[in-house]
């Protein structure tokens, strides 16, 4: 079941939140800034793992916390050119296989409710438009409540 939301995703009641970011994100910006925020484990344990690993764009990694809460990072945007170059763009190619991913994480880790914002459409620039219909396409097969958080009210609590 997938349900458009409105509210802060910081919020959720979902078991896990998916998110956009780059191999290597500095996880300065957006929502990648507020979850670096509230989880800084997060971001160390990401760059760790993306050091040793050298994923690729179109794959995830997930990240469990304190409380149980879990957060899948989508690599749907190119590395920087440098080291401290900002990333690229998203592309629908990386998001797709992204989902894919994430269908595959939802389903192996049991999670039982999930939140995704409007994937890559800030800073990886994508057209809403474009993604929307991936995202239905990837994650409808799911048999979970999924909400995607289609505008951002800092704060409030969405109706999920």
């Amino acid at each position: 079941m997938i349900k458009e939301v409105s509210g802060d995703i910081l919020l959720t009641g979902a078991q896990a939140i998916a998110h956009g970011v780059a191999p290597m994100d500095h996880f300065d910006t957006g929502l990648a800034l507020s979850l670096r925020k509230d989880y800084p484990a997060m971001v160390k344990d990401f760059r760790h793992f993306c050091k040793i690993r050298h994923p690729k764009p179109g794959e995830a990694w997930m990240w469990g916390g304190a409380g149980g809460i879990r957060i899948i990072n989508l690599l749907t945007q190119e590395p920087a050119k440098n080291h401290h170059g900002h990333p690229g763009e998203a592309t629908l190619h990386n998001v797709n296989h992204s989902l894919r991913e994430l269908v595959k994480i939802v389903k192996k880790e049991g999670i039982e409710s999930l939140a995704i914002p409007k994937l890559a459409t800030g800073y990886g620039k994508l057209d809403w438009k474009d993604v929307k219909p991936l995202i239905y396409e990837k994650l409808g097969e799911l048999e979970i409540p999924i909400y995607i958080y289609s505008l951002y009210h800092a704060g409030e609590k969405a109706k999920e």
